[in-house]
């Protein structure tokens, strides 16, 4: 069967980046090879990649007000603010940074904080004269994970795992909130802990805060009107593709009035090759479902559930951890969404299933989209975190963080 080692090829291709070539180019390639050899039809093809219009969308406002932000001059605004509150300790810098991308990820989603709060971090780091700036990128990426699981909202993944059967807010909260409390707090433990020799470093403090322009001001109001129509969305069970792209369009057509090279420029500068990286990995996700995979773990789940049911909250939570890491959580979520539906699996277990797509991946690099976009804004800037950098941390943050949560939702 063909399909297994063309997805195989694709996703070995967007995690190792052989030759240095860009994960998008690997995911298109696979589902292209796809398509040739037969396995998808044209029509097939353009369902899948249809069926990630609302990712899109979100991915599109997202970037588009965070290149925004970073053209005008507000993440430097913002970067300079929270130096110099930190005083001169590397330590503060690090509670700043990590309290920030958690009130960033609840509210606007996880990819929200790869995006903007990363690149606002990076210029707080070169403002500060860090020598070693990763425990604060470190605590960017996994916050972003970490807390993605508070809201329905903080990770488009959350919409996608319930597949139209998202719980109301209350059972929402009676699930998460105890288990997403100890995500953040340990995945905190963990990082500071494996990273608490880097913590200690001395850094500049009396860092002249710029001024703000309009047109930076302009983009601060964009990301709270986004932020609030994130809100609206989720509460009203609304896709969050539209509000995010109408309000980083609108924001963008305010700052293009103003300041057409600057708009431009953020147009142009925008990492375009997200988008065909996420649709290539729904053509990849279309073909496995077609061969029955779906199916498949719907009865594996079924009948786990009715002969181990003390069992399936901990194999579901751990299980779709662990592929999110091999495969990305995005087309892990996809198939664990349709996966969960086909089962009809009870609360917990899918709730446990969510867990395991949202935390499990803060043990690699490229286990969430993000992560890809986290490291995206890193190499832009020519940081470069390597798969084993990465996994050391996560080995340390990862792993304790998922059990303790995963049993928490076993005794709720």
């Amino acid at each position: 069967m063909i399909v297994w080692p063309i997805a195989a090829f694709s996703t070995a291709g967007v995690l190792a980046r052989p030759f240095r070539i860009g994960e998008a180019w690997w995911a298109v390639l696979g589902a292209l090879l796809l398509l040739v050899t037969g396995q998808l039809t044209l029509g097939e093809v353009g369902h899948a990649v249809g069926q990630g219009t609302d990712v899109y969308l979100f991915l599109v406002g997202m970037m588009l007000i965070a290149e925004m932000a970073r053209t005008t001059g507000l993440f430097d605004w913002i970067a300079a603010w929270a130096v110099r509150h930190a005083k001169g300790s590397a330590s503060r810098l690090f509670y700043l940074v990590y309290g920030v991308g958690i009130v960033v990820t609840t509210f606007m989603s996880n990819d929200a904080t790869a995006v903007v709060l990363t690149p606002a971090v990076l210029a707080a780091a070169k403002a500060a004269k860090l020598e070693r700036p990763l425990p604060h990128l470190f605590a960017c990426a996994l916050i972003a994970n970490a807390a993605s699981f508070i809201l329905p909202v903080s990770n488009p993944a959350n919409l996608v795992v319930f597949a139209g059967q998202m719980p109301s807010l209350g059972a929402w909260f009676r699930l998460f909130l105890a288990p997403s409390g100890i995500a953040v707090a340990v995945t905190f433990a963990a990082l500071y802990w494996s990273q608490r020799d880097d913590l200690r470093q001395h850094m500049q403090s009396d860092v002249p805060v710029p001024p703000l322009s309009v047109e930076a001001r302009i983009v601060a109001f964009g990301i709270v009107v986004m932020g609030v129509a994130l809100l609206a969305a989720s509460a009203l069970g609304a896709d969050l593709g539209w509000p995010t792209c109408v309000a980083g369009a609108a924001t963008f057509a305010l700052v293009l009035l103003r300041a057409r090279a600057l708009a431009t420029r953020a147009a142009r500068e925008m990492s375009w090759a997200v988008l065909p990286l996420v649709a290539g990995l729904f053509v990849l996700v279309a073909a496995l479902s077609k061969i029955g995979v779906a199916a498949e773990l719907a009865r594996l789940l079924k009948h786990l559930q009715a002969t181990a049911p003390q069992w399936s909250v901990w194999a579901a939570g751990i299980a779709t951890a662990l592929v999110s890491n091999i495969a990305n959580n995005l087309p892990a979520g996809l198939m664990a969404g349709a996966t969960v539906a086909a089962s009809h699996a009870p609360a917990k277990v899918a709730a446990a299933t969510l867990i395991g797509i949202d935390l499990g991946p803060n043990l690699s690099v490229t286990g969430s989209l993000a992560t890809v976009l986290w490291l995206t804004a890193l190499r832009r800037e020519g940081v470069e975190v390597s798969f084993i950098q990465f996994l050391k941390v996560g080995l340390v943050a990862m792993p304790v963080a998922l059990l303790l949560c995963l049993g928490a939702l076993a005794l709720v």
